[in-house]
């Protein structure tokens, strides 16, 4: 049986490779599709390759947009990013990790190279429960996005619906951490810090660590990765 092509949007993360694993198991034939938009924490380049390689894809890309001209997130900008000693800290405002309209901007390329490749699918790793309050992980973005798609595509004219998959929006990171194990995702490749040391070591201390070690032990796993310091 032929697999239906889809395009995936893979950081290297925890949740952008639990959900190229779902893609896989669902049938699908992953296109993923990964990011140099002047991050400060590129090393997740590496790991989308490590989990590329892993999980196994038809084709990956990393596109170049730079956004540092931009600036206005500290992912992008010389503006230190926000540290906690425990998840319970992580503040609900909006953080200036938020990259302005970052996943407008992926989701485009991913909507064009989905029409390229005769993609109808496109999945993401947004989650709208365990995250750091980014208003584009919610699902009336999503919603909107794919409604929008669906006008501005030669595809969506021609009848080709594009669908925009999350499966991962109102699960918790235990449970997210609980899938990708049951798929036999190997997370020691993977990389989520957002202020790695130059070795790729993760700091333990931004959200997007807290979140994540806070997934791991409510799964009743060890977060195979590697930490900066004794205190992970």
């Amino acid at each position: 049986m032929i697999k239906p092509p889809a395009v995936v949007l893979l950081s290297g993360g925890l949740d952008s490779t639990t959900v190229l694993a779902i893609a896989n198991d669902l049938g699908y034939l992953a296109y993923a599709l990964s990011f140099r938009y002047g991050q400060r924490h590129s090393v997740e380049l590496e790991a989308s390759k490590r989990v590329a390689e892993s999980l196994g894809v038809e084709r990956h890309e990393i596109v170049d947009i730079d956004l540092r001209p931009f600036g206005g997130s500290s992912l992008t900008a010389d503006i230190p990013v926000p540290k906690h000693d425990s998840v319970d800290d992580v503040e609900p405002s909006i953080p200036n990790t938020y990259v302005p309209a970052r996943n407008t901007i992926f989701l485009s390329f991913a909507l064009a190279y989905a029409e390229v490749v005769g993609a109808r699918d496109i999945f993401l790793g947004v989650n709208a429960l365990d995250y750091s309050g980014y208003p584009d992980c919610r699902p009336e973005y999503i919603e909107a996005f794919q409604n929008m798609a669906n006008l501005a595509t030669r595809a969506g004219v021609d009848g080709q619906n594009l669908q925009i998959h999350t499966p991962l929006i109102s699960m918790t990171k235990a449970e997210i951490v609980k899938k990708g194990v049951e798929l036999g995702v190997d997370y020691s490749v993977t990389s989520s810090c957002y202020d790695p040391d130059p070795d790729g070591r993760a700091c333990g201390h931004c959200d997007s660590c807290l979140l994540r070690l806070r997934g791991f032990e409510g799964a009743g796993f060890t977060d195979p990765i590697e930490y900066q310091g004794s205190h992970v």
